[in-house]
């Protein structure tokens, strides 16, 4: 096919592509374990600096004790510094984790709410863990915009901002709103797996004939006369 040449075409074609190699909903392409929204939120607080397999190791132990915003706003701190302490920054962990459930159980009736303009004003949580729970968790419009998503949309010519929210402001614009969520944690994905921030695998990418960023390959054997390459006619 010929490469698309604006990033409104190359979004689309990104989005087809992603979408075949990584089929499902966001909240099916979700790796973080959790049962609701409340879960979600909180296993994605605890995500920050960590893997999503360590914070699910974890999970369980944090959710049987506390399964509700109700029994977590009350929880002794200690305690909980003690479960999420293989997260990382546990003792701001923790924190934000009661203080959440206190802002929700206090201001929402114990009901995570939909709203990005009210999940930003609960302690731990910024625009892209907001982004994540709209999306996965309610099926709202989303982007959670992360290292792996600004590094991909960058390298595939969707956005030349390096601030999270211009980037997301970028993407946006350019995929439609049901397929924000999916949208992002595809890029996430495509990122683990194959356009790795060091040493992307160019050579394997599904995406690398319309990446304007993917590496030129070598030439063949038969362009390269005498050690030397042959000119292109023209």
């Amino acid at each position: 096919m010929a490469r698309p040449r604006t990033p409104a075409g190359r979004a689309r074609e990104v989005a087809r592509r992603l979408g075949e190699e990584f089929p499902g909903t966001a909240e099916e392409l979700c790796a973080l374990e959790h049962r609701g929204a409340f879960q979600l939120l909180a296993a994605t607080i605890l995500s920050a600096q960590c893997t999503d397999a360590r914070v699910n190791s974890v999970t369980p132990v944090l959710f049987a004790r506390y399964p509700d915003a109700d029994a977590l706003a009350a929880a002794d701190p200690s305690e909980v510094e003690r479960i999420v302490h293989a997260t990382g920054f546990y003792r701001v962990k923790a924190r934000n984790l009661i203080g959440m459930a206190q802002g929700v159980s206090a201001r929402f009736g114990g009901g995570v709410p939909r709203r990005r303009e009210d999940l930003v004003t609960l302690p731990g949580v910024g625009r892209k863990t907001a982004n994540v729970v709209r999306s996965v968790a309610f099926g709202l419009p989303g982007l959670p915009v992360d290292t792996h998503v600004g590094r991909i949309a960058r390298r595939l010519g969707l956005t030349s901002a390096t601030d999270p929210v211009a980037v997301e402001r970028d993407l946006v614009g350019l995929v439609p709103e049901r397929e924000h969520g999916a949208f992002s944690l595809r890029l996430i994905l495509h990122g683990r797996r194959t356009c790795a921030a060091q040493r992307p695998r160019c050579g394997t990418c599904g995406l690398a004939d319309l990446c304007p960023s993917a590496a030129v390959p070598p030439p063949s054997p038969a362009a390269v006369r005498g050690g030397r390459r042959e000119k292109s006619p023209g």
